[in-house]
């Protein structure tokens, strides 16, 4: 498995993406709206799970004595999942073998400290924060009725009123990278440990391309996916890139349809000393809605629906 650069784009159109805890879009102090890794993550691991894959850090519940729900423990998850009681497991070589079987650890690596068990494992890939890179983003709050009086205020005779924040819509490019030699670490001391492998990869792929749009909650619905590019290198490229969604540009047509600019990133990919370190160069977009501008003839081009 080689070494992959890369650049995600979602779309969320009266929809949020990535809420902060007042309920709106996730901003910087400046105000520039973006969305987190977390985010980005979520609905890739919510859609390994409904595929049947193992996944260690999503939550799960479980009936107390009392029958109330209440979310599990990290070492609860981890005995539900691998039927295993982690607190009779003493090497931790045994414990990094039952984490590199869930593919969301495979993929994003993991923090696991629970008893004498104190893991960091740096993932095969890293996603940065996700800029939001449409200048015409705004807020919209709405205001709905429920169909019930508030319970907590006494003598309460009106329904009581909610809100719902959204985007009017927003175009978030998350930069990623995937370095399988991050595992080398493991796999050359613990026997029989595998390390990243092109199924994990391909898990990854195609989480990136749909499970945005797959994910549809009540916030989520009208966030799709709408854009994606792999940069595969060569078998043992010393090539080191920088996040690539700094050279991506995003506008509006006067017809409303949105252009992904990818004319710098060419420039970058297409120098000499970059070019004969790449292997392929796959872009995915939506047609329908998006056009590309400075895709190369040599790009492998195709669409995500």
């Amino acid at each position: 498995m080689n070494r992959v650069y890369g650049v995600i784009g979602v779309k969320s159109k009266m929809a949020n993406w990535n809420a902060d805890f007042s309920g709106r879009p996730k901003s910087t102090t400046d105000g520039k709206v973006f969305g987190s890794d977390k985010a980005f993550k979520y609905p890739i691991k919510k859609m390994w799970e409904t595929e049947g894959e193992k996944v260690l850090y999503i939550k799960s519940y479980k009936a107390d004595n009392k029958g109330n729900l209440q979310a599990r423990t990290l070492a609860e998850r981890f005995n539900q999942l691998f039927d295993k009681d982690v607190k009779d497991i003493k090497d931790k070589k045994e414990i990094l073998k039952y984490l590199f079987t869930a593919i969301d650890v495979k993929n994003f690596g993991a923090t696991f400290a629970e008893g004498s068990n104190n893991l960091s494992i740096t993932g095969a890939v890293q996603v940065g924060q996700g800029m939001n890179k449409y200048e015409g983003t705004d807020t919209v709050i709405q205001d709905i009725l429920s169909p019930f009086t508030d319970a907590t205020k006494e003598g309460a005779q009106n329904t009581s009123i909610g809100k719902k924040i959204v985007s009017n819509e927003a175009h978030y490019f998350y930069p990623f990278s995937v370095n399988p030699e991050n595992y080398d670490i493991y796999t050359s001391e613990i026997e029989d440990l595998e390390g990243y492998t092109k199924k994990d990869y391909e898990k990854f792929k195609e989480g990136c391309l749909v499970a945005a749009t797959a994910y549809n909650t009540n916030s989520k619905m009208g966030c799709e996916n709408e854009f994606a590019i792999f940069v595969e290198c060569k078998e043992n490229s010393k090539l080191y890139l920088a996040n690539l969604d700094q050279y991506i540009e995003f506008i509006k047509e006067e017809n409303d349809k949105d252009i992904i600019d990818l004319s710098k990133l060419e420039e970058i990919l297409n120098d000499e000393k970059v070019k004969g370190e790449i292997e392929k160069v796959e872009i995915y977009y939506n047609s329908y809605t998006t056009k590309l501008v400075g895709a190369c003839e040599s790009d492998i081009v195709r669409e995500l629906f």
